[in-house]
C-alpha cells in the first residue's frame, strides 16, 4: 500500500488498472464523472463538488483517498459509504482476476469504485486523483471536465523536481475535448497546461478572477482557492446543461461535512481549550495551517506534530512559530518518521520539544498544560490525524 509503505508500493503503469476494468466489462465507461488532481486541496474540492451536486437532485459518486478511519470512506454515493459487505463481495467475485493481474491495493480500490458506481447507477460520479495524474490508476476515465487544484513542491521523487515536471504530471489528466479548470494560476506551471491543452484541443479555464466567494463549512480561509475552482467547474457543467441552481450552490456549500462525511480538514475536535486538525502535510499545505493559525487569538499556541518518512521535515520545521510549545509524536504506520529521527532534525534546529508516540496521549498530556484561552493544533502527517480518537 502505498500509503501505508511510500514510493516501493507505488506503481507507473496503468496497465493493472486497465486489466481489471476489462475483466469487470469497463465500468468507468458506464457512468459520467469529473477527474481532480493538484497537489492540495483536491480532496477538499471533491467533497465540495459532490454535496453542490447531491443538493441538485443528481445521485453522485465520491472516490477520494486516503481514508481517515475506515477503508469504506473512499468509496460514498451521495455519502453513504459503500458497504463493508459489498467490498468483501467485490473481492470473493473478482479473486481469480486479482491473483492473476496482481494489482496494487491502490488500483484493486480504483476498479471497485468504478464497478460499484456503474452497478448503482450513479448520475456523475467525482474523482479525485490518488497520486500525480498522468499515471494514476483513475485516468482511465475520461470526464465532462477535468480540475487541477494546484501545483507545489510534494512527491518530488516520482513527479519530478521542478514545479513544471510536476504540472506535467498532474496536467496528464487533461483529455481530448473535455474542458479543464485551474483553480489557481501560477505563471511557472501556466505555460505547461496551455501547452498540453492545445495539443488536446481542451478548453482551459484559470478560476482566478472569480470574486464572490459564497460561505462553506469547510474552515479555513485557505479554502477560498478551492471554492474558486469549484465554482469555475459548476459554471462549465450548467452550460453543459447540468441543471444547478444558486440556491443548490449554496446549500451545498454549506453542508459538505453532512452531505459528504468529510473529516479533517480544519477540523475542530474539542472547544476547551480549542484544538484543531488538519491532514495538510506538505511545504505548501502547511505554510496555510500557519497562515491560519496566526489569524487565531490565543494566549499561547500547542503544535502536536508528527510526520512520514519521505517528506522534506526541515522545510516543515522552520515554519513552526517561535513561541508555540511543541510535541513531537508517531503514528502507527511503517512509513511514519520515527521519534529518534524528528528529535534528531529537531536539535539540529534548535528546537525544544517533548516527546510523546501516541498521538491520543499526546493530545491528553498538552489539554493538562494548556489554558482555556489556549490553541492546540495537531497535524503534520494525514496519519496522525486519523489516528485521533476523538474524530
Amino acid at each position: 500500500m502505498y500509503q501505508r509503505m511510500g514510493k516501493a508500493a507505488f506503481k507507473k503503469d496503468l496497465s493493472n488498472t486497465i486489466a481489471l476494468c476489462e475483466h469487470l466489462g469497463n465500468p468507468q465507461d458506464r457512468f459520467k464523472s469529473i477527474h481532480i488532481a493538484g497537489t492540495n486541496g483536491k480532496g477538499s474540492s471533491s467533497h465540495m463538488l459532490a454535496a453542490i451536486l447531491q443538493q441538485s437532485g443528481y445521485k453522485v459518486g465520491l472516490y477520494t483517498s486516503p481514508h481517515l478511519k475506515s477503508f469504506t470512506e473512499r468509496i460514498r454515493i451521495n455519502g453513504e459509504e459503500i458497504s463493508e459487505m459489498s467490498v468483501v463481495d467485490f473481492v470473493e467475485k473478482n479473486m481469480v482476476a486479482i491473483t492473476s493481474i496482481k494489482p496494487s491495493f491502490f488500483e484493486m480500490t480504483v476498479a471497485m469504485a468504478f464497478d460499484h458506481f456503474a452497478q448503482q447507477e450513479v448520475d456523475i460520479a467525482v474523482i479525485e486523483v490518488g497520486l500525480g495524474g498522468r499515471l494514476d490508476s483513475t485516468n482511465v476515465i475520461t470526464p465532462e471536465l477535468s480540475l487541477i487544484t494546484n501545483i507545489g513542491y510534494d512527491h518530488m521523487e516520482m513527479l519530478g523536481n521542478t514545479l513544471s515536471e510536476i504540472a506535467r504530471e498532474k496536467a496528464g489528466i487533461i483529455k481530448a475535448k473535455v474542458p479543464v479548470v485551474i483553480s489557481e494560476s501560477n505563471s511557472e506551471v501556466n505555460p505547461v497546461f496551455e501547452a498540453i491543452a492545445k495539443e488536446k484541443e481542451a478548453m482551459l479555464y484559470y478560476a482566478d478572477a472569480i470574486n464572490e466567494i459564497p460561505y462553506t463549512d469547510l474552515m479555513g480561509s485557505y479554502q477560498s482557492k478551492n471554492i474558486r475552482g469549484v465554482l469555475k467547474a459548476i459554471e462549465i457543467l450548467r452550460y453543459q446543461g447540468w441543471s444547478i441552481s444558486d440556491d443548490a450552490v449554496i446549500k451545498g456549500l454549506s453542508n459538505v461535512t453532512a452531505f459528504t462525511g468529510l473529516k479533517g480538514r480544519w477540523h475542530t475536535i474539542n472547544n476547551d481549550p480549542l484544538t484543531i486538525c488538519d491532514t495538510g502535510h506538505n511545504k505548501e499545505a502547511f505554510q496555510l495551517i500557519i497562515d491560519q493559525l496566526n489569524e487565531l487569538n490565543y494566549a499561547k499556541l500547542y503544535l502536536i506534530l508528527g510526520f512520514v518518512n519521505d517528506k522534506k521535515v526541515d522545510d516543515l520545521l522552520r515554519m513552526i512559530p517561535n513561541e508555540s510549545v511543541i510535541t513531537f509524536c508517531q503514528s502507527s504506520v511503517p512509513r511514519a518518521m520515527s521519534l529518534d529521527v524528528i528529535k534528531e532534525k529537531a536539535s539540529h534546529l534548535n528546537i525544544e520539544a517533548l516527546y510523546i508516540k501516541d498521538v491520543n496521549e499526546a493530545i491528553s498530556t498538552v489539554r493538562k498544560m494548556a489554558g482555556e484561552d489556549d490553541v492546540i493544533f495537531v497535524g503534520g502527517s494525514t496519519f496522525v490525524v486519523a489516528e485521533i480518537e476523538s474524530l
